[in-house]
């Protein structure tokens, strides 16, 4: 399928804890992501790295399904239906809105990963919704625009919450495209909205994690393309001299030594090979 869009100018949440009381399990894709952020990472409660993409909320406390998330071998982002409204050339911009926009200011971001976890730079995201009062501009470009992601796969949109309209629930049309692969059509919903049970096209596969900060709400959302990939190579799984090893459950707090450098565990998990402090700043902080 070929691009929908003008052409660029030089040129797919992770699985929640159970309800035991053991460490959370940790995806691959979210220490990918800890770096990616490279950034010292804020903390919840705990001394938990407050990676909000693997956060469900809920103002219900309900468990809600899970979005899909990259783990080798699983399965890509789910597609759906393009729906009547999608109009091809809509202009590159990042944000949706302007000093008149009616409605509930959203921002939505995240990233695009393969099919073996690595972030994928300049993907095609083509978005696509209804205003505040539930209609789209079928005659112009409210609410339509394409952007691509950066060099870590990270994407952003300003947008608004979409109104209702009769048979759907809350929606976000979008297209993501990779360079030089076939285009994924999909929709993206919101959690705890009433509709989402009479529905007959929404997935809860597709749900955003939504937040509401003050008089905005803020959403993530991470797409996984079926592309295939070359995983990094595997480190050693022992530094040098080092007290780290895999296969051990850490603690937050715990204290290890690896490569000649002093490191504090950030969040309890099972270490595995692959996950050395030095690779992983999501789980661990130089001392």
């Amino acid at each position: 399928m070929e691009d929908h869009t003008t052409p660029r100018p030089g040129a797919g949440s992770e699985p929640a804890s159970g309800t035991g009381s053991g460490p959370r399990p940790i995806s691959r894709k979210s220490l990918l992501k800890g770096a990616l952020l490279a950034a010292p990472l804020p903390l919840l409660v705990g001394g938990a790295p407050a990676l909000a993409r693997n956060l469900r909320p809920s103002s219900a406390g309900e468990q809600l399904p899970l979005t899909p998330y990259c783990d080798d071998g699983d399965d890509p982002t789910p597609p759906q239906m393009e729906g009547p409204y999608f109009k091809p050339n809509s202009p590159r911009r990042t944000s949706l809105v302007d000093a008149g926009t009616q409605g509930t200011r959203l921002t939505v971001s995240g990233y695009v990963f393969g099919r073996a976890c690595q972030p994928i730079a300049d993907v095609l995201l083509d978005f696509w919704q209804a205003d505040a009062g539930g209609a789209y501009d079928n005659t112009g470009y409210r609410f339509r625009g394409h952007q691509y992601t950066d060099a870590q796969g990270a994407f952003e949109l300003t947008t608004i919450v979409p109104g209702l309209y009769p048979g759907r629930t809350r929606h976000i049309h979008v297209k993501a495209q990779a360079p030089g692969r076939p285009v994924l059509t999909t929709q993206l919903y919101f959690p705890g909205e009433p509709r989402n049970g009479t529905d007959a096209i929404f997935d809860p596969a597709l749900l955003m994690n939504v937040r509401t900060v003050g008089s905005a709400k803020e959403a993530t959302f991470d797409f996984v393309l079926d592309v295939s990939q070359t995983p990094p190579p595997t480190p050693p799984p022992d530094g040098p001299g080092g007290t780290w090893r895999a296969g051990v459950n850490y603690g937050a707090g715990d204290r290890v030594e690896y490569g000649g450098a002093s490191y504090t565990c950030l969040q309890a998990h099972l270490s595995q090979a692959g996950w050395e402090p030095p690779n992983t700043p999501a789980l661990w902080r130089r001392a």
